[in-house]
């Protein structure tokens, strides 16, 4: 082989080599990590207490209340319902607590107590404007009302307060602890009210709108029944 073939062989294989060497090597791939799972938050327990209780023997409109210790009113279960807001057993009335209070905030465990009334037919009469709204020396503000007697209780002398509560939607009966009997009025934004009793089966009720005063009269007051059904455990 003459020197100018060795010469070229030669610059051929080194341009070979160094075309290989610019070469970049191919990078291996970085491990992929493996994604956290997520946690998942642990659902809240549902609470729930079953209440049954035998209605009074009478027709009318239900209202329950829950109390805790102190006997005072935590929840307003129901208000003025009918038979059928509730489920209905063979010989009992059942419904449901949540556990919550009025504006829906979890209350502690611990004892509770749950008590109502039966209202009867009552009758509301609007009498008119009144000139003035009354004083509290003329009016005290609570009534109070024997009510008929339950034949399923010992209680045969039950007596409640009643009160008159108000509000944005109207006004109503109330016990003096809070618990709504029977819808007085629905005039709207109203100001103050006040009860009086009338007679042993009629109060009468003033409220004002801040214009105007009306006069009202609730009869047949002693149609309503008490009941009570027991201490029960909220877990």
């Amino acid at each position: 082989m003459t020197k100018a073939a060795i010469a070229a062989l030669t610059l051929a294989f080194a341009s070979v080599s160094g075309a290989n060497a610019q070469e970049s090597p191919t990078a291996s791939p970085s491990p992929t990590s493996s994604p956290t799972p997520e946690q998942t938050p642990s659902a809240t327990p549902v609470r729930s207490v079953r209440l049954s209780f035998i209605p009074p023997p009478m027709d009318g409109t239900i209202s329950l209340g829950i109390y805790d210790t102190n006997r005072k009113l935590v929840r307003v279960l129901h208000r003025e319902a009918k038979i059928d807001s509730f489920t209905v057993d063979a010989d009992s009335l059942n419904t449901t607590w949540d556990g919550k209070n009025e504006i829906g905030e979890d209350l502690p465990a611990g004892k509770y107590h749950a008590r109502g009334c039966l209202v009867g037919r009552l009758k509301v009469e609007h009498v008119g404007q009144a000139a003035t709204f009354p004083a509290s020396s003329e009016a005290p503000g609570n009534a109070q009302v024997k009510l008929m007697p339950n034949p399923l209780t010992n209680n045969a002398n039950a007596i409640v307060d009643l009160s008159v509560g108000f509000g944005e939607k109207g006004s109503y009966l109330k016990t003096v602890d809070g618990l709504p009997l029977c819808t007085v009025s629905e005039m709207p934004n109203l100001v103050r009210a006040l009860i009086s009793k009338n007679n042993e089966k009629s109060v009468d009720v003033w409220q004002d709108d801040g214009t105007t005063v009306e006069q009202f009269r609730v009869s047949n007051i002693d149609k309503m029944m008490a009941f009570d059904c027991g201490d029960f455990e909220l877990k």
